[in-house]
């Protein structure tokens, strides 16, 4: 368990007014928990063994952690290389408020979590992620119909021979 006193920003009410899935505020609470002064790199693997989660099912949740689009970056944890994870700079504890102070100062803007439309950016970001998803899961079921019924065809049109 952390020691670690301050964080940047409010991460506990910031975290209320996102409405993470389940899985994703695990893996984040998890993430922070874990957490050296300024935050700490951790992989799938690990963070799956920590929360009882099979791989994918930690890398869904990351994925919704992660929501990067065009306009918003809503970036709870950053990806520090394929597969590893960093909290951003602004949840993480740190040993004094001066340490919090110099990583928040030291992230681009872009980054930061404390913008009056952080909240409302990033449930924008959601929902359209989930509408990416919704689209790319009629088209695989389109392309399995589509598929299924060339196939159907293929059979109707083969006649034994006798």
């Amino acid at each position: 368990m952390s020691t670690l006193k301050w964080s940047a920003t409010n991460a506990d009410g910031l975290l209320a007014d996102l409405d993470l899935p389940p899985a994703a505020y695990r893996a984040l609470l998890k993430i922070r928990a874990q957490s050296e002064a300024g935050g700490i790199a951790m992989d799938q693997g690990t963070l799956g063994k920590l929360l009882g989660l099979s791989r994918p099912s930690v890398n869904a949740a990351l994925r919704e952690l992660e929501l990067e689009l065009e306009l918003e970056l809503a970036k709870l944890v950053n990806m520090v290389r394929n597969g590893v994870y960093q909290i951003n700079p602004m949840l993480a504890g740190y040993d004094c408020p001066e340490d919090a102070l110099d990583a928040v100062e030291a992230m681009p803007r872009a980054d930061r979590l404390d913008s009056r439309t952080y909240v409302s950016n990033y449930h924008r970001a959601v929902a359209a992620y989930q509408d990416q998803l919704a689209e790319q899961r009629k088209k695989r079921a389109a392309a399995a119909a589509a598929k299924k019924a060339a196939a159907t065809r293929r059979r109707g049109s083969v006649h034994a021979v006798g």
